[in-house]
């Protein structure tokens, strides 16, 4: 089970530090103290994961079980790397047996078992070169990318939707049947075009926020599970009938 973290914590650091003034504008001041007072931090720092963000996919994977039996993942927008290694873990993915394909456009560190690849997925290379790297068919794409942030808040959320859209096409063309796909949105709706092209192939569309994601932070999650395969070739024609869609879930 995860539990939320509590006050205490055995990294040895107290909650409420206070960062100097110094020569820090107050803005970043504060973000410095909110990190280092972060319950959640602390505890990546001590369970060895790379960001607090670990604990927002195993809080989702806890309520909705997309990880169970995965055998192959592919992470989007991966770094620092610390949904790649929850990924490896639960897929036992190794040097020599590779499961896990991830992709960023920063440099990520090397991680064991996860063939990371740096590259903007945007690029028209990246999709093959993803799944070359996998091998075959994953159970489970999964993406916390987000476009640069500009300030505005209505040009973010375009931009930060536009990737989540490429995503769930992707995904849709690489899935295995049965598998997942979860990716960063933000509050403000998702668009209707790509809800229902979810619904079509998907059981089920669900919009989650999990505990460790900040109150005050827009970011959502979207979650489609249980893929429902593509259609053969022959049933690809203007006559094949389209899949039903199921309700979206809030």
């Amino acid at each position: 089970m995860t539990k939320p973290p509590i006050g205490g914590n055995r990294t040895g650091r107290k909650l409420g530090q206070k960062v100097k003034k110094g020569k820090l504008k107050a803005s970043s001041r504060r973000w410095i103290e909110r990190h280092i007072n972060d319950p959640y931090v602390q505890r990546a720092q001590l369970e060895g994961f790379r960001a607090r963000a670990a604990f927002k996919l195993l809080e989702i994977d806890e309520k909705h079980q997309i990880l169970k039996g995965a055998r192959r993942i592919i992470d989007l927008g991966a770094a620092p790397g610390s949904w790649s290694q929850i990924a490896a873990k639960v897929t036992d993915s190794t040097d020599e047996d590779i499961r896990v394909a991830a992709i960023d456009f920063l440099e990520v560190a090397p991680l064991p078992g996860v063939a990371l690849l740096q590259m903007d997925f945007l690029d028209d290379a990246a999709p093959q070169a993803l799944m070359d790297a996998l091998g075959g068919a994953p159970d489970v794409v999964l993406s916390d990318m987000a476009a640069p942030t500009t300030g505005h808040q209505k040009t973010d959320h375009i931009r930060t939707m536009h990737l989540c859209e490429v995503a769930a096409h992707f995904a849709i063309e690489v899935l295995a049947k049965g598998g997942h796909f979860l990716a960063k949105t933000f509050q403000g709706g998702t668009e209707r075009e790509l809800l229902n092209l979810l619904k079509q192939n998907f059981r089920q569309v669900i919009h989650i926020k999990p505990p460790s994601s900040r109150a005050e932070s827009v970011e959502m999650f979207l979650l489609a599970k249980d893929f429902k395969g593509r259609a053969r070739p022959d049933m690809s024609g203007d006559d094949a009938e389209a899949p039903a869609a199921d309700p979206v879930e809030e």
